[in-house]
């Protein structure tokens, strides 16, 4: 009796279930970079120089419905980059964790009662100074937008007709 109400409830489950059927797919370089779907967030200028953000509400036809506006995804020319934890997010971190042996060594040096002048050490001035210049660069080199074009590109996949 249990056997035949599991295969009863994992046959409807296709009947309440709902499925993704189309997806934004940005490249680089021919490669995968980031997909988009229903419900995603997105913020992105279009060629016109407008730019919008917003909850991806559909995608129906070559076409992406953000905030009530309706946009063909080829009217599209740069895609704002999502702030998860990559390389703009490890420079933060690198600068923070500079600054903070800076810091310490500070506070140990006064709490010890050392002279200022020998608070660091050569290799505390070139481990914190290269993590702050190093996060630095890192977090101004690391693109900020997606100019579609060259590099990048974004495609439409549509899965069901």
């Amino acid at each position: 009796m249990i056997r035949k109400t599991l295969i009863l409830v994992i046959c409807l489950i296709p009947f309440f279930s709902q499925a993704q059927h189309d997806v934004l797919v940005l490249e680089r370089r021919g490669m995968h970079e980031q997909a988009y779907t229903i419900g995603d967030p997105m913020s992105f200028e279009t060629i016109y120089g407008r730019w919008f953000s917003g909850t991806i509400e559909d995608l129906h036809h070559d076409t992406v419905y953000i905030a009530g506006q309706a946009f063909n995804y080829n009217e599209i020319a740069v895609i704002h980059r999502s702030s998860k934890a990559g390389a703009s997010q490890a420079g933060k971190y690198m600068m923070i964790v500079g600054g903070g042996l800076a810091v310490i060594s500070v506070i140990n040096g006064a709490l010890r009662q050392d002279h200022p002048n020998q608070w660091f050490t050569v290799s505390g001035y070139i481990i914190s100074g290269a993590l702050l210049v190093g996060g630095f660069l890192v977090s101004e080199i690391s693109p900020k937008n997606y100019k579609l074009g060259g590099r990048f590109k974004l495609t439409y996949l549509q899965l069901t007709k």
